[in-house]
């Protein structure tokens, strides 16, 4: 019923030609920023950052150690982000939950234990600067620092995703449902496995493990797909939904521009170098265009972040490595979130149309039909950086 009440308590039906609601308002707190919030630590939010070790943190109770949350544009609502300080020769709290955990440690070295239901029967394994491993779903878990010099994990979770269904954290944390299908207590389950195999949608390099001792470092085989020379793995861990990959540009050499929605994380782990991104309406030459300064850009080295596509809709995104290391970066997309893995007609006919360059169908810009202003920058900061281009003018020439 229409109320005459000049109030916020009463809802007031529209007059003729008149829409009913408020028209503009502002976009509610989710229960997941609500979380964020009520752990009473610093909530990072932006497009990306030189260095996660930079953030400033706090205190946090529940984990017991110092930290920050990470929502990065474009990855609300997808998955989350944070970094967490573990006390030198001390340890966190024991956690448990309902979402899944990637974790890749940015400093330090320790070990983490895991166990179900009984604590006299847990599992332990250890880990160093630029181990990637993954937690299992609702398993009781503890990080130890082995050494007297803090240690720095850097995690990725789906809690947004669980949080903002269930909306109680309670049930989040306090689940007594045991997933023994991901995780029973098997002796090798952290012991690394170096098998590679396609992957069975793409039929990329995937390595199926739930331990990698140091990603900075590690090999990976020859994928060719973002730029000439260009190497990538994707690990699948702990039966999770949580998808990421690992790849590395050669030392004078960047990506191929490519676009994409929202989801993708690019986490910097060796090397040096900077991202462009830009909304696809901007068109593929923005700085031709006389609209180069709309172009957001983040620099970054070990271990920086950038968000891909920070916004709504596709945006492009290219990578640059300027050092004389290779550019070695790690993308984490959380649960779902690459676009070959969300729901759609099963059986339909796909492409891997974020590799096939536009002339062909597919949403990435060869060098040949790049703004010009891309090399010429990169080859600058090349020449500044002592560090000689290999990106040769063969790659510029549009194929007969």
């Amino acid at each position: 019923m229409a109320h005459d009440a000049n109030d916020m308590t009463h809802w007031h039906e529209p007059k003729a030609g008149e829409n009913a609601g408020f028209g503009d308002f502002s976009r509610p707190k989710m229960p997941y920023d609500r979380f964020m919030e009520a752990e009473g630590i610093p909530v990072f939010r932006g497009i990306g950052a030189r260095r996660v070790q930079d953030l400033p943190m706090k205190t946090w109770a529940r984990l017991g150690g110092r930290g920050s949350y990470i929502q990065l544009y474009g990855t609300e609502g997808l998955w989350g982000m944070y970094i967490a300080e573990i006390p030198a020769g001390g340890a966190l709290n024991v956690e448990k939950h309902l979402y899944e955990k990637q974790v890749i440690v940015v400093e330090g070295r320790g070990s983490t234990e895991i166990w179900r239901d009984d604590p006299t029967k847990k599992q332990t394994f250890e880990w160093q600067a630029g181990s990637l491993f993954s937690i299992p779903l609702n398993v009781n878990h503890r990080f130890v620092n082995a050494t007297n010099a803090p240690a720095l994990i850097l995690c990725g979770t789906s809690a947004p995703n669980v949080m903002n269904l269930f909306d109680n954290p309670r049930f989040v944390f306090d689940c007594p449902f045991d997933f023994s299908d991901r995780y029973s207590g098997e002796a090798d389950y952290f012991q690394p496995k170096d098998d590679i195999a396609p992957d069975p949608v793409r039929g990329l390099a995937m390595k199926t493990t739930n331990f990698i001792a140091d990603v900075f470092n590690s090999e990976l085989p020859l994928d060719n797909r973002r730029s000439p020379g260009y190497r990538r793995l994707e690990p699948h861990m702990a039966s999770q939904r949580f998808h990421l990959w690992i790849g590395q540009h050669e030392t004078g050499r960047y990506s191929k521009a490519h676009k994409h929605e929202s989801a993708a994380v690019l986490i910097c782990i060796k090397g040096k170098g900077y991202t462009y991104t830009w909304p696809e309406g901007m068109g593929m030459t923005p700085w031709r265009d006389g609209i180069g300064d709309k172009v957001l850009r983040q620099d970054y080295e070990p271990v920086g972040i950038v968000s891909a596509a920070p916004m709504s809709g596709d945006w492009y995104h290219q990578h640059f490595g300027v050092s004389k290391d290779p550019l070695r970066l790690t993308a984490w997309f959380g649960p779902n979130n690459h676009s070959a893995l969300k729901p759609g007609i099963p059986g339909e006919a796909m492409s891997d149309i974020w590799a096939i360059d536009v002339n062909k169908g597919g949403k990435a810009v060869p060098y040949w039909l790049e703004d010009e202003y891309i090399r010429k920058e990169f080859e600058e900061t090349l020449r500044q950086e002592g560090v000689p281009s290999r990106m040769e003018d063969k790659l510029y020439k549009k194929p007969e």
